[in-house]
């Protein structure tokens, strides 16, 4: 896939775009040049997502399951659940820890509209565990993402089986199973539902379009049990956009048809942009990135607009992100992902011994 540090370049921007427009238009009432030529083409002409919601969250997905597919087929569950864990778990422990801070002295606010943070909701937030109190409690908002991601991973570990006999009923019983989840918080009444399942539920549909992608190239499944899954797909995110996950309503569903053609066209693109040195920095650091940006994004863009105008106070937004992406990423991603797996290997080993 020569061509995925290319896509993850593109949802890169598509995410800090949307917050970007989300923060002028929304919170502020703002406007900047490029929002309006966004808006024009992308938007009106192309019909895509207001704000280019999703956009890069959905081609991410698109990414995982793409990607992730073949390794949880040739690894085992514990070899499969170390790697990915290892290589998410320490920047997301960091970020998590600086956004605690940053609200525990009134530098940020919460995501989800308290005044504040408690300790115990701070620790719960190390797990992720604050989407599913009611209200919810979010002191890093993107991480909502994670908690998809490790769904998918831990259903991909549960159906290693299946995954490497029959494929194909992998994403048919996932697809299911997101409706039922989907049925369970629509009909139950409360305090018995959980309706951040709803939304989990509505996103891995995306996850399993990327498998079925997987699949039929790989030829592992026949063509029309590929048009059958992605068939499945479409319709439980017919359902979700028809109980309201999704706000931006029809339009979410033409927006993912046409970053699954993005993404068709160029996950095995080998042209010479993909070699480009700044689409492989991009695409390493992409995780950091998108933990890492709504942390600075407001601050750096409050100090400087007033002074220099919206375009230098984002490209200094910008700077600052690509600053503490790198040293996150060279410092704590990295470093702490090749400590847990040489540390793994060396207990394996021993153990065999």
């Amino acid at each position: 896939m020569n061509g995925a540090d290319l896509l993850r370049v593109i949802a890169v921007f598509a995410v800090l775009y949307s917050h970007i427009s989300f923060y002028l238009i929304d919170d502020i009432g703002g406007g900047w040049w490029v929002i309006d030529l966004v808006n024009t083409v992308l938007i009106e002409n192309a019909g895509l997502n207001l704000h280019l919601s999703f956009v890069g969250v959905s081609m991410f997905m698109l990414l995982t399951g793409l990607l992730i597919t073949r390794s949880a087929m040739r690894h085992s569950r514990r070899d499969f659940m170390l790697a990915r864990l290892a290589r998410l778990i320490p920047a997301l422990w960091f970020a998590v820890a600086l956004a605690v801070i940053l609200v525990k002295l009134g530098l940020n606010g919460m995501f989800s509209g308290q005044p504040g943070i408690t300790n115990g909701e701070a620790v719960l937030s190390f797990f992720l565990g604050g989407f599913f109190l009611r209200p919810e409690v979010a002191v890093l908002g993107v991480t909502w993402t994670l908690v998809v991601q490790i769904v998918f991973y831990l259903y991909c570990v549960a159906m290693r089986g299946p995954l490497r006999t029959r494929p194909i009923v992998v994403p048919l019983v996932g697809a299911a199973l997101c409706a039922v989840v989907i049925a369970y918080n629509l009909y139950l009444p409360q305090p018995y539902t959980i309706p951040f399942l709803t939304k989990v539920a509505g996103v891995l549909p995306t996850l399993f379009l990327g498998q079925i992608i997987y699949l039929g190239w790989a030829k592992l499944v026949d063509w029309r049990w590929v048009v059958l899954g992605v068939i499945a797909q479409i319709e439980v995110i017919r359902l979700s956009i028809d109980v309201h996950t999704f706000w931006m309503g029809d339009t979410y569903l033409w927006t993912l048809l046409v970053i699954t053609g993005t993404v068709l066209i160029l996950a095995r693109y080998d042209g010479p942009v993909t070699r480009w040195p700044v689409v492989h920095w991009i695409g390493t650091r992409s995780y950091a990135i998108y933990l890492i940006h709504t942390l600075v994004l407001y601050r750096i863009y409050a100090t400087v607009e007033p002074h220099l105008g919206p375009s230098a106070a984002v490209l200094a937004f910008l700077a600052g992100t690509a600053v503490l992406a790198e040293i996150m990423y060279r410092w704590i991603e990295l470093p702490a992902a090749r400590h847990i797996s040489s540390t793994y290997a060396r207990l394996r080993a021993r153990s065999a011994a």
